[in-house]
Order: structure tokens, then sequence, then C-alpha cells
């Protein structure tokens, strides 16, 4: 199978096989009356003027359309920071990332003054709470393994900048006895006594 070489490509499928994980878990749980209510209404209700019309076919559409490209941006998101800090623990790293990802755009959903649907009970925030890091870990690994491996080698960002100031033990050593290559307290002590 030919591996994608283009880091945007590899975050949408990664972020969109994530996205149907997340989904699958939500339906779940809104059928054992876990959670109150779908990512899909909670995302349509940004969008939409009354929870009836979130509720509607229609207003489930657009939730889910908004659910999956929110969850493409995170995986584009998520591969870029894998192919900084390497393809290794890909469980904790996606466990960690979709719960902190799923937060941030939960909290950013609900905040808006003109969502009309907004999930207050606990039972509906530890299931998507259990959703996000479905949808991480599932993100980290699609990408882990169908990215290239061109994509996951570049170079530690520090190593490209080259440092400007030398280590106390860098001047140290090029100036044999001298520790403070600057300050040279006979010149300074006769200036002061000048002055």
């Amino acid at each position: 199978m030919q591996k994608i070489k283009d880091r945007h490509i590899l975050g949408i499928v990664s972020g969109l096989c994530g996205s149907v994980v997340k989904t699958i878990i939500d339906e779940v749980s809104l059928r054992n009356k876990i959670s109150q209510r779908s990512y899909r209404e909670t995302a349509a209700g940004v969008w939409v003027n009354s929870r009836r019309e979130a509720k509607s076919w229609k207003g489930h559409i657009l939730g889910a359309m908004m659910d999956t490209g929110l969850s493409m941006l995170g995986g584009i998101v998520k591969v870029n920071l894998l192919s900084k800090t390497g393809r290794d623990h890909y469980v904790t790293k996606g466990a960690f990332y979709g719960v902190t990802y799923g937060s941030i755009v939960g909290a950013l959903m609900s905040g808006f003054s003109t969502n009309k649907v907004k999930p207050k009970d606990a039972a509906s925030n530890l299931s998507y709470v259990l959703g996000n890091a479905a949808y991480g870990v599932v993100t980290t690994i699609v990408a882990s393994n169908i990215g290239d491996d061109s994509i996951f080698d570049s170079q530690p960002i520090n190593d490209s900048v080259k440092p400007r100031i030398q280590t106390t033990e860098q001047q140290f050593k090029s100036n044999s006895n001298n520790y403070f290559p600057g300050y040279n307290s006979e010149k300074n002590s006769v200036d002061t006594h000048l002055n």
C-alpha cells in the first residue's frame, strides 16, 4: 500500500477515521441513555436559532458536518505534532491529545451565547471525554501507520537554530582561566578610580 506523503491529506484522513470512531461511541452512549445529547446536536446548536431546529434532521446533518470538519482539522494538527515529536507512545499521546482537543472544542461550542444546546450533565460530558480519547488514539494510530516515513523524519526545531551566546563552560574553555571574559577586574577598578 502506498503511504500518504502530504501532511494535510494525512491529517484529513486520520481525523476522519477518528471522527467515525468518536461518532460510534457517541451513538452507543445515546442508545444506552448515558448521554443526553449527541455531538451532532451540540455542534448544530451553535449555528441554529432553536433547540428544536438542532434536533431536526437538517440540524443533525449540519452538526455532523461541523463536527467532522473540526475532527479533520484536529487530525492535521495532530500530524504536525507527530512530525515534530515522533510516533512513539502513540496511545498516550493520542489519548491526551484527543481529550485536550475535544475539551477545547467543547468549551468553545458550549461557550457561545448563541448555542441553544449545551450539555450540562456529567454523564454526557464523561461520554464526550471517552469519545474524544478514542478519537485521539485512532487518529494517532492511523496517521502513524499510513503516513510516509518522510513526514516524520524532520530535524528537531532546536537543531536548526544556532546559538548566538556561548555557554559559561564554552567561555571558560576558550579563555583558559578567565571565567568571565567580558570582565577584567584590573581595568574596571582603574576606570572607576578615574571617574
